[in-house]
């Protein structure tokens, strides 16, 4: 639930792509303390590119981004990730040969003391990861790679966590496992930013909205994501 009103998280004016091919256009958004914003929109539209703007991944052309009030527009990844973003990105990409034990140290490299007590707290959010540790990242199942993807990231104690497409290639099983450990992160007053596909799953978890189409962003009620014209829109659904 949402619990400050102060903004994780601006942009100003934000345009942004790879080598000379913009991708975003123009985008200021302002993302509030202990929120769930939804990001939807066809494939290609930019969902993608405008999580990896905000861990500065990409070029940035034009604008501003601040993180708690610290420019970071011109920032490397690493000083935007100790400054407490974290980012699961598409595809879950584990460290496959490590262990899960060893993926989630990995998160958790800067915890010094309180190592122990991160760990728990994400083993208490995916108990699967528990019965996993021993095992090698590449042995588990797509939901379960997920879970330690969003876990490792979890060891890291991010003020903002953003999502892209937690849910996709899931069994719907499993997104139902991996929909749930995403609601607990957000009962913990984190803020949270997803790309989802999956509408139901956006509309389940989101307090507000944002859509991208060719680049630029607008918000909507998180109700207005179900209607039809929105996914004919958006997704290209008949």
């Amino acid at each position: 639930m949402p619990t400050s009103d102060a903004p994780v998280l601006e942009l100003h004016a934000v345009s942004a792509g790879y080598g000379d091919v913009r991708i975003i256009h123009d985008v200021s958004l302002s993302i509030p303390a202990g929120h769930v914003i939804g990001i939807g929109g066809a494939n290609g539209a930019g969902k993608t590119t405008l999580l990896k703007t905000i861990s500065r991944l990409t070029r940035l052309y034009q604008g501003e981004i601040r993180i708690d009030g610290r420019d970071v527009s011109r920032a490397r990844p690493a000083a935007v990730s100790r400054l407490g973003v974290g980012h699961v990105p598409e595809g879950r990409r584990v460290f496959r040969g490590m262990s899960v034990r060893e993926n989630l140290l990995v998160g958790g490299h800067t915890a010094g003391a309180d190592l122990g007590t991160r760990l728990d707290g994400v083993l208490e959010i995916f108990p699967r990861l528990r019965e996993r540790m021993a095992q090698r990242a590449e042995t588990l199942s797509g939901g379960e790679q997920q879970m330690l993807a969003i876990g490792r990231t979890l060891m890291m104690q991010p003020r903002l966590i953003m999502l892209d497409e937690p849910s996709q290639g899931l069994s719907p099983a499993m997104v139902d496992v991996v929909v749930e450990g995403i609601r607990a992160i957000t009962r913990s007053g984190a803020t949270v930013l997803i790309v989802e596909q999956n509408i139901s799953v956006l509309a389940g978890l989101a307090d507000t909205a944002l859509t991208i189409s060719h680049g630029t962003v607008a918000s909507m009620p998180v109700g207005e994501l179900r209607s039809r014209d929105l996914l004919s829109t958006l997704l290209g659904v008949e």
